[in-house]
């Protein structure tokens, strides 16, 4: 009897473990946003929409890149150093920095 009740002890553990451990990952996966990990540099100001744009710091995969939101409600990573990116950045308002 005791050995059944100590198989069943770490049963209902080890599964109370495993749903903890995959809702932490949900949890942290969910928080995480995307980031860019590569850049164009070809002008695409003319599908820009808005007035506002991110900048994303260079940390682990993620690249140095300023972020547009472009028609449909997409966003396009771009070079920051090119010079159409510049000058419409100048024009914009920063919204954040991820």
């Amino acid at each position: 009897m005791s050995i059944r009740f100590l198989s069943i002890t770490l049963l209902l553990l080890s599964v109370h473990l495993f749903s903890q451990s995959s809702a932490n990952k949900r949890i942290i996966s969910k928080n995480i946003p995307p980031c860019c990990t590569k850049v164009s540099a070809a002008n695409i100001s003319i599908d820009v929409t808005g007035d506002t744009y991110r900048q994303q710091s260079a940390r682990y995969h993620c690249v140095e890149a300023i972020i547009f939101t472009t028609r449909g409600g997409k966003e396009a990573c771009v070079d920051p150093k090119a010079e159409w990116v510049k000058k419409l950045t100048a024009k914009m308002t920063k919204t954040d920095k991820i």
